[in-house]
């Protein structure tokens, strides 16, 4: 089996920082690399990259996001074999 690279898109609730929650997950999860993307107006949406063993799914990846404080939202934004 190979790898799989998943990009998350991930959204702060209201009232944390993009740069906090990215902190955050940096600490807590270790992902392979980490990046603010300005949407609009101020609002900023955190990707997320994962490289995975390809019997690994990328829900549990979505589940360990999703538990960090002040993130509202994830989405996988790309999944691809390496």
């Amino acid at each position: 089996m190979g790898n799989v690279a998943t990009l998350f898109k991930v959204y702060t609730k209201e009232g944390n920082t993009a740069e906090d929650v990215s902190k955050r997950i940096v600490e807590k999860l270790h992902p392979k690399g980490v990046q603010l993307e300005e949407i609009a107006f101020g609002i900023k949406i955190i990707k997320v990259l994962f490289v995975h063993e390809d019997t690994e799914g990328s829900a549990s990846f979505e589940e360990k996001i999703r538990a960090i404080e002040g993130v509202e939202e994830v989405e996988v934004s790309e999944e691809s074999l390496l």
